[in-house]
């Protein structure tokens, strides 16, 4: 369940030892009273959205009304069942010809097939998120998605970057990030890499110290880059990740529950780079 939280608390309680145990993993948009509170699965689908709408070129907007579609539908869960034969985030039909269930079932097609009809509906960045969303649901009650309209546009601030380092989320670490992993979904969801790609390049180094792991460094467009940022930190516990860095601030997973940070490293990354590992 997503939640709109009046402020945020981590209560932490003592084991047995006296050491505060770690806090349960999630997500947060935004600080204070402000924050927004997620699972790490509506954090990794609202990262995935803004992501390839980065993917795309497309505004703001069209992430805002994907998410109040995706809210309304699935409250940002992917789900697999839903009335009749709809599935996936945006419960979209295979009978109503968006495509084969298990493709659905994958956020970053659903969500490639949702902006492919969007961008067909004439006027959509200037209509009521509402409408441009039920122009693309074809829902049996269109005028739901307005009670998301609000929280759609505050998420999808965060997830786009136009609010900087908004976006924090919080596990205990436990053995070598999946790079591996990481660069390959990257790839279906922001595009290939390349000099005009959202990514333009990524390069590895494994430490050379007793248990450390690899970190990668990843050039980016500038105007995407906190899109990146986010995704990394939205899906860090699924590819065990612990840090990542870009532009002065550092994130942490230990203590992502306090958000980024002023990046006290010595060495900086290399100017306009994302460091994660």
């Amino acid at each position: 369940m997503l939640v709109l939280a009046v402020a945020v608390y981590a209560i932490y309680h003592s084991s047995p030892s006296g050491t505060p145990a770690p806090p349960a993993p999630g997500c947060q948009a935004g600080s204070g009273v402000q924050a927004i509170t997620l699972d790490t699965d509506q954090a990794a689908i609202a990262a995935t959205i803004a992501g390839v709408a980065a993917r795309q070129r497309l505004p703001k907007q069209a992430v805002t009304i994907a998410l109040a579609a995706a809210l309304q539908e699935s409250k940002l869960h992917n789900l697999d069942y839903g009335d009749r034969d709809s599935v996936g985030i945006f419960q979209q039909r295979p009978s109503e010809g968006w495509g084969p269930t298990a493709d659905l079932l994958d956020p970053v097609y659903a969500t490639t097939k949702f902006f492919a009809a969007l961008t067909h509906v004439r006027g959509y960045t200037t209509m009521p998120v509402s409408a441009a969303a039920q122009n693309v649901q074809h829902s049996a009650d269109g005028s739901a998605y307005a009670q998301w309209e609000g929280l759609a546009g505050q998420l999808a601030g965060y997830f786009t970057g136009q609010s900087p380092h908004g976006v924090s989320c919080w596990y205990t670490p436990a053995g070598q990030a999946n790079l591996t992993g990481a660069v390959r979904r990257m790839a279906q969801t922001f595009g290939p890499q390349g000099r005009k790609a959202v990514v333009v390049g990524i390069t590895t180094d494994r430490s050379g110290q007793k248990n450390k792991g690899s970190t990668a460094v990843l050039h980016v467009q500038r105007a995407a880059a906190w899109t990146v940022a986010n995704w990394l930190v939205a899906h860090a516990q699924a590819y065990r990740l612990s840090e990542v860095r870009y532009a002065g601030y550092a994130w942490k997973a230990a203590n992502g529950s306090m958000g980024w940070r002023p990046d006290p490293a010595t060495s900086d990354p290399p100017h306009g780079s994302i460091v994660a590992g």
